[in-house]
């Protein structure tokens, strides 16, 4: 078919913009870009031209943006995401990376304390991958209770050429009798109640048991605090990601736990973002 860039992009927008969903614009060029592989500076270029488009990609695309509408989430429908200047393949089964768990990841290697790091509730695997690749730890352990998810982040492994060892677990319990110096967790932390007011992006595809935190969202963080404490060198660190709204809960467990040096630390947007301590003897 012969059109032009722009028509498709506009098309694409004007779709978007009708099903409300929030960077239309930004959206519809991300879909325009990975079908047809274009950069910003060839658009600019070409973007008035009549040229000849394969008829496939064009109805690809159209396809994507219907998809799109339905408010399936943009990093599904590529299958990309960035994390810590890495791209990370993505699915369903899996939560998309954000940046607010960068500074989780950045925390940890500013720190740079040990050779021995766990990742507990993995997901994807783009904060045990982050580490083992911009780190310098000896060993990198990933686990999830998911097989699904396993499998997203044993993909992102080979990949990205890391090296990380993932393992089937719910928590610590197929973790071998071995003591790490880090232990770091991005868990479900999102109460129900506030399950159902997030956006349909969120709720209605993203994986529900890598979202709700029981226990006003702080089971995790006190299980794995606890049975924790087993697996970490003498004064070894626990790094963990947190909601908004639970730097003093959380702190709360880690303290209740015997940990020490507890810290809270926050996000670009000022809010409450890591809470990382000390276990010590």
């Amino acid at each position: 078919m012969i059109t032009c860039y722009e028509k498709l992009l506009s098309f694409g927008e004007n779709e978007l913009k009708e099903a409300n969903i929030i960077e239309a614009d930004i959206d519809a060029w991300y879909l325009l870009s990975y079908v047809f592989s274009i950069s910003k500076m060839t658009y600019l270029l070409d973007r008035n031209k009549e040229i000849q488009l394969d008829d496939e990609k064009i109805s690809f695309y159209k396809t994507l943006i219907r998809k799109r509408k339905k408010r399936i989430p943009l990093q599904h429908l590529t299958n990309e995401q960035e994390f810590m200047g890495l791209e990370f393949f993505v699915n369903e089964h899996v939560l998309i990376p954000r940046q607010d768990t960068e500074v989780l990841v950045e925390e940890v290697l500013k720190d740079g304390y040990g050779e021995r790091i766990i990742d507990i509730c993995t997901g994807s695997g783009c904060i045990a991958i982050s580490l083992d690749k911009l780190g310098h730890f000896k060993e990198v352990v990933g686990v999830d209770i998911s097989k699904e998810a396993l499998e997203v982040a044993k993909r992102n492994n080979e990949k990205l050429s890391a090296s990380v060892n993932f393992i089937e677990s719910d928590l610590f319990t197929n973790v071998e009798n071995k003591t790490f110096d880090c232990i770091v967790s991005n868990p479900p932390y999102i109460r129900k109640e506030v399950i159902e007011t997030l956006e349909p992006e969120v709720k209605d595809f993203e994986p529900y048991i890598a979202l709700y935190g029981p226990d006003e969202g702080l089971y995790f963080y006190e299980k794995i605090a606890r049975i924790g404490k087993a697996y970490l060198q003498p004064n070894g660190k626990i790094y963990f990601e947190i909601g908004h709204d639970q730097g003093d809960a959380v702190s709360h467990i880690l303290k209740k736990n015997g940990y020490k040096d507890i810290f809270v630390i926050k996000d670009l947007a000022g809010l409450d973002r890591v809470v990382k301590a000390t276990y010590g003897l």
